[in-house]
């Protein structure tokens, strides 16, 4: 347990150090439109907004990016005592670059390349879409009375399904999670998409498709069927009072296919930020561990978020469903989530938090009742707009459905991690 100790406080000094010569990072107000800031102005943004004020002059590209660096001191163990044992140390860096081009007034593109990541060391490109605000490309104010409403976002990149993609952990872009992993279930992926959102007086609704696919290619089989997803979003969103804001959604996503639509819950390629956890002697590693991917056909998802912030308390819900088809045995899980934060200081700078998280359900009707739950407790402290540094407690528990030589069976980590995060 000292050695433990002493290698926290290690870890703690070298990335407080990092971070100290690293506030050089922080970011100017930028010109771009109906953009979410990517530094601490971007906390709790959602839908980007309609309400803008930056005039467009020129094509403009602004090129930004992510860093993150993490000391994980996690321990592990299950029934069969075959894990790998874990020590405390620094992870491999993640960084991501990010590039924003204003091409015209109300017309941006953002582009995101994951430089080095946990699944992959190299540099590759996760994704990319056009944004579109105003239609005066066409003619100028064509439409005016609608777009000063509307959103239409075109690409192949994440898509606007549930809320708690807005404050995940995006490889290296760490800054909008107020803890270190994602949520067990992590409903994120990018696929070919088109979306339009409409926003008004507080009410929102988002309606939108995708072709199912994470892996894009026009080669088929016999098994092919490339069935449409179909996603959406109702919600309210306003600030009520000077401290009081209150936002509540709900989304669905539904594909019918057997061949697309089956990435939601494992779209992400950058890998989860817990490193080498539940990874056996003998087996291969895998670089999603701590979460829980359904790996559902012909699924149907649906995700309701409650979002309310007075004064320095904040609260974020997620009451999610996603089951498969009474042909493919009618599996379903349902996954819950509950994080309280209290944001202190002249600018919120620092806060203190927890999250609990859990999942239950059975793949079919035949199988055992899985039951995984985790509970996450920290804080952080943003020493500017673009750097933060973190602290979570975590402790995740296997506890139901999973066989007697299965690696999960009384499976569990904790342990302490440490986070610094650089995002411009």
């Amino acid at each position: 347990m000292k050695k433990q100790s002493n290698w926290l406080k290690a870890g703690a000094f070298v990335l407080a150090a990092m971070t100290s010569t690293a506030a050089f990072a922080q970011e100017n107000e930028t010109e771009l439109q109906y953009f979410r800031a990517n530094d601490k102005k971007g906390l709790n943004v959602f839908e980007t907004p309609k309400q803008e004020d930056k005039k467009f002059d020129k094509v403009r590209v602004f090129v930004g990016g992510d860093f993150a660096l993490q000391f994980q001191s996690i321990n592990h163990s299950n029934s069969l005592n075959n894990l790998v044992d874990l020590g405390s140390n620094v992870n491999l860096p993640t960084a991501n670059l990010n590039i924003n081009t204003q091409l015209a007034d109300g017309v941006r593109l953002h582009l995101r390349t994951y430089l080095s990541s946990k699944h992959h060391n190299e540099a590759w490109v996760k994704g990319g879409h056009m944004q579109i605000d105003k239609l005066d490309f066409i003619r100028p104010g064509f439409l005016e009375g609608l777009m000063n409403k509307a959103t239409i976002t075109v690409g192949l990149d994440e898509f606007n399904y549930g809320d708690a993609h807005f404050r995940r952990s995006d490889n290296a872009r760490v800054i909008f999670n107020p803890f270190i992993g994602n949520y067990i279930m992590d409903s994120f992926s990018t696929e070919a998409f088109g979306e339009v959102t409409v926003q008004d007086n507080g009410f929102l609704a988002v309606i939108g498709v995708s072709n199912g696919k994470l892996n894009q290619s026009v080669v088929i089989n016999d098994n092919s069927d490339n069935k449409i997803s179909f996603y959406g979003k109702l919600g309210f969103d306003k600030q009520l009072s000077e401290d009081l804001r209150f936002r509540l959604t709900g989304s669905w996503y539904l594909n019918n296919g057997r061949t697309t639509g089956t990435w939601l819950f494992g779209g992400d390629r950058a890998g989860s930020r817990y490193y080498n956890i539940m990874q056996t002697l003998e087996g291969n590693p895998n670089d999603f561990e701590g979460r829980f991917n359904p790996r559902f056909q012909q699924m149907s998802a649906i995700q309701f978020n409650p979002f309310i912030k007075y004064k320095g308390l904040e609260f974020f819900g997620i009451y999610e469903i996603v089951s498969n088809s009474e042909e493919l045995g009618n599996g379903q899980f349902t996954q819950l989530a509950a994080e309280a934060l209290y944001r202190f200081g002249n600018t919120e700078q620092f806060y203190i938090g927890g999250r609990l998280n859990s999942v239950n359900g059975n793949a079919n009707e035949s199988a055992p009742d899985l039951q995984i739950n985790r509970t996450n407790i920290g804080g952080g402290w943003f020493m500017t707009n673009n750097v933060l540094v973190k602290l979570e407690y975590v402790n995740q528990q296997y506890k139901s459905g999973f066989a007697a030589d299965n690696k999960f069976n009384g499976g569990e980590f904790s342990g302490i991690n440490i986070e610094a995060a650089i995002s411009f």
